[in-house]
């Protein structure tokens, strides 16, 4: 109980009087100015409530804030949780393009290799024998005259027929 309800013991409730005279001061009281009314002790009997008793939320005021402290821990953690495996994810996919490019890399380096070590006129010579291609005749030119005539110089030979290869195509 507080003070403005709390009974004392054995004590009575003097009725108290309206000043109308003066104040505190001892000056006169203003005019139009209306008395103070009487006061009382308020009785200690508990006033019956209804049976309905108030929502919870009404008693324990600290619920919406402690649900909402919640749900940010909980947003927060699973953002965290989404941001770290999508980074993962990112992770993974460039170490697989780290490994094909160090793939493609060596692939590069290789044809290069043998683009130079088949380079030599020699080696052209047996790859074209190896695909089945024969050394060329002695060549014909054909030359156009200013008049719009065309001379024939040099005798075209077909060429010779292509070697078998051994092992038995």
């Amino acid at each position: 109980m507080t003070r403005a309800t709390a009974r004392v013991p054995g004590a009575t409730s003097p009725r108290v009087t309206p000043r109308t005279g003066s104040t505190r001061a001892g000056r006169p009281a203003a005019r139009g100015t209306t008395p103070r009314p009487d006061l009382r002790l308020v009785p200690a009997t508990p006033v019956a409530r209804s049976r309905s008793r108030a929502p919870r939320a009404l008693r324990h005021p600290r619920a919406p804030f402690v649900l909402l402290v919640v749900a940010m821990l909980v947003g927060t953690t699973l953002g965290l949780l989404v941001l770290n495996t999508v980074i993962a994810v990112d992770s993974l996919k460039a170490t697989q393009l780290r490994a094909d490019n160090a793939a493609r890399a060596q692939e590069v380096q290789r044809l290069e290799q043998q683009v130079v070590s088949g380079g030599t006129p020699a080696e052209i010579a047996a790859a074209a024998v190896a695909a089945g291609l024969v050394p060329a005749g002695p060549a014909a030119y054909l030359v156009i005259d200013p008049d719009g005539g065309s001379v024939l110089r040099g005798t075209p030979a077909p060429a010779g027929a292509p070697a078998v290869a051994e092992g038995g195509n």
